[in-house]
């Protein structure tokens, strides 16, 4: 499975539409056993299944659940569904997220700040915590399990505090399951943290990249997550520029890197001009 996911069964949350459709795509087109979607859309979750089916032709099969991950609860419910309706699966795919670009004094505690929390950092957790058993017990079978963090959970910015709590969160939770693993000799089940700057999903809309660090496609995010993970890479950063800040903001007194984010990267400025997915 180091190569492809032929054979495998795919879990993919956030799975009806951008980059989740297009993980879900490519796992038909290399012939998973199963790919299980997860989506809070039933209208767009039904669109992307008939497409995913008459791909497949049979060979792959299309398993749509629709649940809100927001609810823990109900995270619970459909992992037991997928485990007797289609199996356990031996990747997971924490792709579904949520942003909310305001100044932490304008925020919403319920209608902002928990769902962000709950899907950015719970949901991956409880998902995880749902199918990670079966996936250490499974005789050395190779086994993934993918995070999508941020790199504003790397670097604070201006009006991004309750995301960057949140993607700061997954990240600090993501890295450690990988050492747990490793340490406790469960290698084979393998842990990739995914740090991207803003992609051109519709979820940054109006954000604006900063000197050197131009938004993401799609399409390039999601072909470099799919080979970090069938390389078990314990984590990815993009672009190269965000590796580059992580280190300079470790290296530099905090005024002096305020002073290069802000004026010479243009890194405070980037969500100026945020609008969001309307």
């Amino acid at each position: 499975m180091t190569r492809t996911v032929s054979g495998a069964r795919v879990l993919i949350t956030g799975a009806a539409m951008g980059m989740g459709r297009l993980y879900a795509e490519r796992a038909v087109a290399e012939g998973a056993k199963a790919v299980i979607l997860w989506d809070r859309d039933p209208a767009a979750l039904a669109v992307t299944t008939a497409i995913l089916n008459e791909r497949a032709d049979g060979r792959s099969q299309v398993a749509p659940y629709v649940v809100d991950i927001a609810d823990l609860g109900a995270i619970a419910q459909t992992a037991q569904r997928v485990r007797t309706e289609v199996g356990n699966p031996d990747i997971v795919i924490n792709n579904a997220g949520i942003v909310r670009g305001s100044y932490f004094w304008e925020h919403d505690n319920g209608d902002d700040t928990r769902p962000t929390m709950q899907i950015n950092a719970l949901a991956p957790m409880y998902i995880t915590r749902e199918f990670l058993p079966a996936m250490i017990s499974g005789a050395g079978r190779e086994s993934r399990i993918v995070n999508i963090a941020s790199a504003a959970g790397m670097l604070s910015n201006p009006r991004m505090s309750v995301y960057a709590a949140s993607k700061a969160a997954l990240i600090g939770w993501s890295d450690s399951l990988r050492l747990e693993l490793t340490q406790q000799g469960h290698g084979h089940v393998k842990v990739t943290t995914v740090c991207p700057s803003y992609i051109t999903t519709g979820m940054f809309e109006g954000a604006r990249g900063p000197l050197l660090t131009p938004l993401l496609t799609p399409e390039h995010v999601v072909d470099r997550v799919w080979r970090a993970m069938l390389a078990g890479r314990p984590m990815l950063l993009m672009p190269w520029t965000v590796g580059l800040s992580s280190a300079l903001r470790g290296l530099l007194p905090l005024p002096v890197w305020d002073f290069v984010a802000g004026r010479v990267f243009g890194v405070y400025r980037s969500m100026d001009s945020f609008v969001g997915r309307r």
